[in-house]
């Protein structure tokens, strides 16, 4: 298992390594120390999985507020995705921007997204489910959006507003500008 930087640090790509024979392969897909030894050393206290029908399903930005801000680790298990974090640390020198990656289920990459990041993904082909561990528990309460299609962030996503398919909740998310001060 490799771990690489993005162009915003704090975001991190794990890259598993696959051991394959004629029977197919074999990945370990989280390993703790590892993971520590690159400072990814959250306790992930539970797993997520969602499943998208249409390509061109857009989930997020989504993210929650302190004391239950989360972190994720987010890899795709059918299908692939565009999965996008943007930074939302006041104080941050890459406050406003986003990193973009694409993950499948062929490669395995997965992309790990700290505290104080909004985090969404778009589906770029049918049937495609996605999992993710997080580091604190779902709480309502805490739950926060951030529009999705915001121009001021400037993600190229790979579906217009016309033709994504959302929650009624992504469609009236705030724009950066209107959020508070969350992190």
């Amino acid at each position: 298992m490799q771990v690489v930087e993005t162009e915003i640090p704090a975001v991190k790509r794990v890259v598993p390594r696959r051991f394959g024979d004629e029977r197919g392969w074999f990945s370990e897909t989280f390993r703790a120390d590892i993971l520590a030894q690159a400072g990814i050393d959250n306790a992930f206290v539970q797993d997520n999985q969602s499943f998208s029908a249409p390509a061109g399903t857009v989930r997020g930005l989504h993210f929650q507020v302190a004391p239950m801000a989360q972190a994720k680790l987010v890899r795709v298990l059918a299908g692939s995705i565009l999965d996008v974090a943007v930074d939302l640390r006041r104080g941050s020198p890459t406050f406003g921007r986003h990193v973009a990656v694409r993950l499948d289920a062929q490669g395995g990459e997965q992309l790990f997204v700290p505290p104080g990041f909004a985090h969404g993904f778009c589906t770029l082909e049918p049937d495609t489910m996605v999992a993710y561990k997080v580091d604190a528990y779902y709480s309502p309460e805490h739950d926060r959006s951030l529009l999705w299609n915001d121009p001021e962030i400037g993600i190229a996503w790979p579906v217009d507003a016309n033709s994504a398919i959302l929650s009624g909740k992504d469609k009236i998310a705030p724009r950066l500008a209107e959020l508070p001060s969350a992190f």
